[in-house]
């Protein structure tokens, strides 16, 4: 990876630490994938990464059937609140978004976008 992916990466790895959005999974990996930098624990630690990302960032279909369950109503704060966001995801969903765009899910996809350049393919 050249020095401007890495320091493109390091910047979204540290957004997406700081995102109240962010899982704890994720916030480790994203340490992880720190601490192994410039050491021989790098390419295992991307690879890591990646696949935790992949795992977590949520699609926008995922984003607007959580906040129109009961379970979204929860987590946004009442059902007003989750009918917002769901019609917010419909919105940008039509604008061309692929993803939620909550700043952990932002950070994922923008580190995941760099994929084959983070792993070298």
């Amino acid at each position: 990876m050249t020095q401007n992916v890495k320091d493109f990466t390091i910047q979204k790895v540290k957004e997406l630490m700081s995102a109240s959005s962010c899982c704890a999974e994720a916030k480790q990996a994203a340490q992880n994938w720190l601490d192994a930098l410039g050491t021989d624990q790098e390419a295992a630690q991307t690879k890591a990464l990646i696949a935790e990302l992949e795992e977590d960032i949520t699609s926008i279909d995922g984003l607007i059937a959580f906040a129109e369950s009961e379970a979204g109503a929860k987590v946004f704060g009442g059902a007003e609140a989750a009918k917002g966001v769901a019609a917010h995801g419909r919105e940008i969903k039509a604008a061309g978004a692929k993803y939620c765009d909550c700043p952990a899910c932002a950070a994922s996809a923008a580190i995941l976008e760099k994929k084959a350049e983070l792993l070298g393919e």
